[in-house]
């Protein structure tokens, strides 16, 4: 099966590309996503629970990136395993900077076999393009300006947070001070 697509994400492509590269944002991307491992800079482990027709399937593989050009482009190999059935592909993706952000466009050819293949090869392509546009949907809101704007207010917020913290702290301990050279005093 052969499934190719785009997706313009307004940001940077250096930035798309160390999104790309973040184990964090991939587990929360990939959709039923249960366990992301790092392994390696370019070998990660990842298990992965969803429905295909009416197998419930949990698929445990290994993804391996090659052919690095970064910030350009890199080829996604993997492979995995399910009590239902084995799936095993490739997807090239290449990032071009289009209008003021980045345009991912990607290519990508799968290999399924065992029970899960009873389905359908009809049902398995639409199952395999909801789950891009899933994934693609999910890491572009992840990673959206407005996303990592909110998360730099939350850090900021935090900062300031525990600044008032410990200044509330040291009012504390100066008063308590005062309280204990009082009591001492008379």
């Amino acid at each position: 099966m052969k499934l190719s697509g785009s997706y313009q994400i307004d940001l940077e492509k250096q930035k798309v590309w160390e999104s790309l590269n973040d184990p964090n944002i991939l587990k929360q991307a990939i959709p039923g996503c249960e366990k992301f491992r790092k392994n390696s800079d370019t070998e990660f482990t990842v298990t992965a629970t969803n429905k295909i027709g009416p197998f419930n399937a949990s698929f445990t593989g290994d993804i391996e990136l090659k052919d690095i050009n970064a910030p350009d482009s890199y080829i996604i190999e993997g492979s995995g395993n399910s009590p239902v059935g084995f799936a095993s592909g490739s997807a090239k993706v290449n990032l071009k900077d289009f209008e003021g952000g980045t345009k991912l466009i990607y290519e990508v050819e799968v290999n399924v076999g065992g029970k899960i293949v009873q389905v359908g090869s009809r049902l398995i392509d639409i199952t395999a393009k909801k789950m891009a546009d899933i994934f693609f949907g999910k890491f572009s809101k992840l990673i959206s300006p407005e996303k990592i704007s909110s998360i730099e207010k939350k850090v900021e917020k935090k900062s300031q947070n525990n600044i008032f913290i410990y200044i509330s702290l040291i009012i504390l301990i100066v008063i308590a001070a005062y309280l204990i050279l009082q009591i001492t005093l008379q």
